[in-house]
């Protein structure tokens, strides 16, 4: 019985490659909810209008058509969560990961009740948002871990190019703190029909025009450092390895840029705000890719690093 219930690395990645493209999935079916304005399609939770089946009006349909996809994201996380277990070999850095993607679904259900209760809180919106970043980062650390056993990649020996990749990571959460703050300051902060969705009014009316300024240079300079970090990579004994993914970054960071610009322009369609999102989401798994494909440095590195520390110190003592 116990054989039997063991389950592959190969079977097992594909179970986690699937959690992945489910949570990713997620993120834009979530914004879909909100750029249509069906984010109190359905005003209680978890049922739509006292309903186990949302009525025939396109809001609560969408409102509630996610929450039914929620349901085969909490299936698909929670395989990955329990198969982990009797993967063979087993290892305790997928049961980790693979534990914190349920967790993470749960809190994503309480707080996605609480964003109904509170009739889109932009606060809580946000946080919404964030944490499907969040369950990202532990989905695509689990579906890369299961694809490669522990010491099947070699090591890094380029500190600087590794640490540099690792580095854009701050600039990549900035921008997006800043686009779901710029998000929450506009149109589409999830109205409804007649009921009044709360915005961040900071800056009064200037609100949304101030923070796309500032998400628009936040991103323009995740864009100049990881074209910096790019060519730093290209020289010689660089860590090539990370130049195709960090490549695919930039170029979805210049798309990001055009669709923003043109969005901004056309006064903000929501056919093109959700583009915006879905890209920034690929940018974030290009960005966990180019990270991960870096790898970690040589244990040789490391080691060198600490030599090349200690005899800096010890040579004050020596001239004395």
């Amino acid at each position: 019985m116990r054989a039997r219930l063991e389950i592959t690395p190969e079977l097992y990645r594909k179970v986690a490659v699937v959690s992945l493209a489910a949570l990713s999935l997620i993120v834009l079916t979530g914004a879909a909810v909100r750029l249509t304005g069906s984010g109190l399609g359905c005003p209680d939770w978890p049922k739509c209008y006292g309903r186990t089946v949302a009525p025939l009006e396109s809001h609560a349909v969408i409102e509630f058509g996610n929450r039914l996809f929620s349901g085969f994201v909490s299936l698909a996380v929670v395989a990955a969560g329990v198969l982990a277990w009797l993967r063979r070999p087993f290892h305790w850095h997928l049961a980790l990961f693979g534990a914190l993607l349920p967790l993470g679904v749960v809190a994503q259900a309480v707080l996605g009740g609480l964003v109904v209760r509170y009739h889109l809180a932009p606060g809580l919106v946000m946080g919404h948002f964030i944490l499907s970043m969040m369950l990202l980062d532990a989905a695509f650390a689990l579906a890369w871990c299961s694809t490669y056993e522990p010491g099947s990649r070699r090591h890094s020996t380029d500190r600087l190019g590794v640490w540099a990749v690792r580095a854009l990571i701050p600039f990549g959460q900035l921008t997006i703190l800043l686009g779901t703050i710029a998000t929450a300051s506009g149109p589409h902060a999830g109205s409804h029909g007649e009921t009044l969705v709360r915005r961040f009014d900071f800056k009064g009316s200037d609100t949304l025009h101030w923070m796309v300024q500032r998400h628009g240079a936040i991103a323009a300079l995740f864009g100049l450092a990881a074209v910096a970090v790019w060519l730093l990579l290209r020289r010689e004994g660089g860590e090539r390895r990370a130049l195709r993914p960090l490549g695919v970054v930039i170029a979805l960071l210049g798309a990001q840029g055009v669709v923003g610009i043109v969005q901004y322009v056309l006064k903000l369609p929501a056919e093109l705000v959700w583009v915006h999102v879905a890209l920034a989401t690929a940018t974030w798994l290009a960005m966990l890719w180019s990270v991960a494909a870096a790898g970690r440095l040589s244990p040789q590195a490391v080691s060198t690093r600490i030599a090349e520390r200690l005899q800096h110190a010890a040579e004050p003592a020596r001239a004395a």
